[in-house]
Formats: structure tokens, sequence, C-alpha cells
């Protein structure tokens, strides 16, 4: 396909013009701009096509070709030529996986006597795959049989696209090298698959037994419910999108509004968990039952707490900054400091449980050392809050060991399976350890097992 001629200038048969060919279903684009003896530009326009452009100083040119005092550019945009022009052919000594990023381009003088480049050529080449942060990116051009980077280099790079800058002209493109995936990485994977899976069932069973079971009159559950509802719908979700990240990815809309709730419910998560220390050091304070406090912390005041805080910093941080959601893993990007609308309240609240954590075992120290109670009411103390800083402290230090597996896989593998059995803990702590409730159980088995009989 031709489109018509694109005059820039006065009409003079040695002004400046440019002639493109091709479209976006085309599977090559051209674009010429020629400048003549008589020309009032001090700088010819950026050259565009599809997925690339090109900035060059062809005023510069035309004035060292003294005898003509003209210069022409061609640049090309071939949007099938990789499928020839492999990414393999780039010869490194790193056995790693090469990606073709960009679609290869090419740019020459034609009809210019003197063809020396007065400045560096810059090319900027939008990325048409999925860019990979651990990757190395490559500005490299053609040389008879292979793909080299000598004389080009990369100026600027984000997620979208590279500026790349060369001191000649050639046939050029972007290559991307990651590293292959070992089989420790695979297993990580199978062994982060089992354990989530695991994970949920158990956030099941325990949202299922906080709702069936009859607890006694001085047991607050609110915050443990809540903390199981968002761990299990931000766990479930986040496993799904995984599972189908090539389907959701190219959506980059559905992919941000995955991140965003994904933000959100994980916060919820934690300002539950906060919420939870909380009610723990009133109770301890005054070793009471935490009904007692229902006036200052009713179930609806918790829920709004619970809720608004991190519904509040989602929303600010998608006003900031919406294009900060949808990274190549659905999730929060990394770059410009936007990770820290999760990690500056995550960084917070695990503080703040510290904090409320030392001050529990010094009260508990105290009043239980001068306690002149029961034996067996000081037992039951003890037990009560044993399960509870149990849970407490595997729901924080399970998060707290992300900041440091960096590169260590025996905290990574360690962090994976505390991170992923939140939902165990808790059922283990609150349900199983938990005799009336252990009593519930047997009775709804021998009546299950009763009921079959009759069958």
């Amino acid at each position: 396909m031709r489109t018509p001629c694109s005059l820039m200038g006065t009409r003079a048969p040695s002004t400046t013009f440019v002639k493109t060919w091709g479209d976006r279903a085309s599977p090559k684009e051209v674009e010429i701009f020629m400048v003549g003896p008589i020309v009032t530009l001090e700088k010819i326009p950026r050259l565009d096509t599809t997925n690339s452009s090109v900035d060059i100083d062809l005023i510069g040119i035309t004035k060292n070709n003294n005898e003509t005092r003209s210069a022409a550019v061609a640049f090309m945009s071939y949007n099938t030529m990789e499928n020839l022009l492999k990414p393999d052919f780039f010869n490194t000594s790193d056995d790693t996986i090469k990606t073709m990023m960009s679609t290869v381009i090419s740019a020459t003088l034609p009809k210019t006597t003197n063809t020396k480049l007065t400045k560096p050529v810059n090319f900027t080449l939008k990325h048409i795959r999925e860019f990979d942060p651990s990757g190395s990116l490559s500005c490299v051009y053609w040389n008879i049989s292979e793909w080299i980077v000598d004389g080009c280099s990369v100026l600027e790079t984000n997620s979208s696209y590279t500026v790349c800058s060369c001191v000649h002209l050639s046939t050029f493109a972007l290559i991307m090298q990651t590293s292959r995936q070992s089989k420790s990485d695979s297993l990580l994977d199978v062994l982060n698959l089992v354990c989530v899976i695991v994970g949920l069932v158990f956030f099941s069973l325990a949202l299922l037994t906080f709702a069936l079971c009859q607890w006694s009159p001085g047991v607050n559950n609110v915050a443990r419910i809540n903390i199981c509802i968002s761990l299990l719908l931000a766990h479930l979700l986040f496993l799904l999108t995984q599972q189908f990240l090539s389907l959701i990815h190219p959506h980059q809309v559905l992919c941000a509004v995955i991140s965003g709730v994904l933000h959100f419910l994980f916060l919820s998560g934690f300002m539950w968990m906060f919420i939870e220390a909380l009610m723990l050091f009133i109770c301890v304070k005054n070793l009471s039952q935490i009904s007692s406090n229902n006036r200052v912390l009713s179930n609806g005041f918790l829920c709004v707490i619970g809720y608004t805080v991190p519904l509040v910093v989602v929303a600010v941080s998608a006003a900031v900054d919406h294009k900060g959601y949808g990274s190549e893993m659905c999730w929060i990007k990394i770059d410009k400091g936007f990770i820290w609308t999760f990690l500056g309240p995550v960084c917070m609240i695990l503080t703040s449980n510290t904090i409320l954590f030392i001050k529990i075992i010094m009260i508990l120290n105290s009043t239980l050392t001068n306690l002149n109670a029961e034996v067996s009411h000081v037992k039951q103390t003890k037990i009560m809050v044993f399960k509870t800083l149990a849970q407490f402290v595997v729901l924080g230090c399970s998060w707290i060991l992300g900041f440091f597996t960096n590169d260590r896989r025996k905290l990574e593998i360690l962090f994976l399976i505390l991170n992923s059995q939140q939902g165990t803990f808790i059922f283990l702590i609150y349900c199983v350890l938990n005799k009336e409730i252990r009593q519930q159980y047997r009775k709804f088995f021998r009546c299950l097992c009763c009921g079959r009989k009759q069958h």
C-alpha cells in the first residue's frame, strides 16, 4: 500500500519531503526524508513507524556534502523479519534465553555522497513482547551472519520502550537475554502451588469452623474471620492469576484491576492482623474477655477500620499513579518506588505488632507472676494467650522473612511455607487446640457416621 506524499517547507524541487510506504498491516514500513540545498529547518522531525522511530542529524550530514548540499535518509521497519534474522544469531558466552523485543529496523543514507554521521543516531524501539525486569537488553545490528553490539548502546529503557544510540547505520534490533529457569526454580514453583492449595483448604476449614461451631460468649473471632476471608481471597486470586497469566496479561486493564484488588486484599489481611494484636493487647492488659470492650471496639467499628483504611490507601495510590498497577506478574510495579504503597503500610503494621508483642510479654510476665488465682485459671489464661501470640508471631514473622530472601533459597522456601500456611496455623491454634471445638467435631462426626449406618 502506498500513501500520498507529504510535503514539508516550500514546494521547490530542492526542498525537504517525506514519502511513506506501508501501514500497520504491511510487512514493511518505509519513511524517506530528503534535504536539498534550500532548506529552512534547523532539525528534521523524527521519522516514525508503528513500532519504532529514529532521530538523525540529517542537516549536519547535508552540510558535510559540499558538492550536492543534499542528503536523504531511508528508515524501514520490517514487521516479520525477526522470523528470518532470529535472536539466536546473537552469540554470547552466557547460556541465556534470547527474545526479540522489537521489530527489525534499517536506516541508510541513499543518494548521499558523504555518509559520515555527525552525531550518534537514536532509535526508539517499542517493546513488542513482555519485558522482564530481570532480563538484559542489548541494542544490536546485523553483521553478515550474526547480531553484534559494536557501536550501539542502550540509552534509555522502561517497561514499554528502549532508546538505542548507534554511531553508524545498518539493520538494528533489540534483544533481551534472560536466565534459563533451573530445576530448583521449577521445584519451587511446584512447592508454591502445593503449599498455597493446602493453605486455602485450611483457610476454608477455619472459616467453616468459625461460622458453624458454637463459641463461648466471651470469644470474639471477628478479626480472625476477616483475616481468613482477606487472605483466602488474596491467595486464591493470586494463584489463579499466575496459572492463567498468559491469557490475562495481554489485557492491560484487567491486569491492572487484578493487581489493585490484590493490593487491597493483602493490605486488609495485614490491617486485621494489627486489629487482632491490638485486641489481644487490650485483653491481656485487662485480663478480661474481649467482649467487655465491645462499646469501644464493636464489630461494626472494627470492620469499618479493617477495610476502609486499605481501601483509602489503594484509592490514593491509583489516583496518584494508576500506571503503577499491572506489572508483568499482574502485581504492583517496582519501578518509581510504587511498590512502597504496599511495603510502607506493611512495615508500619509489622513494627506496631512487634511493639505490641513486646508489651504483651512484659504485661504477662508481671501479671501472671503476681496473680493470686486458682492454678486452673492461670493455666487457662496462659493457653489462651499462647494461642493468640502463636498466631501473631507466625503471621508477622512469615512476612518479615520476605525482606531477607534475596537469592537465599532456604529462606525463600521457609518464607513460602510459612506465608502460605497462615490458614493452617489459624485452624490448628483456634480450632483443633480448642477443647470445646474438638468436642463439637466429635459430635459432628458421630452424627455423620450414624447417618451413614442408618442408610
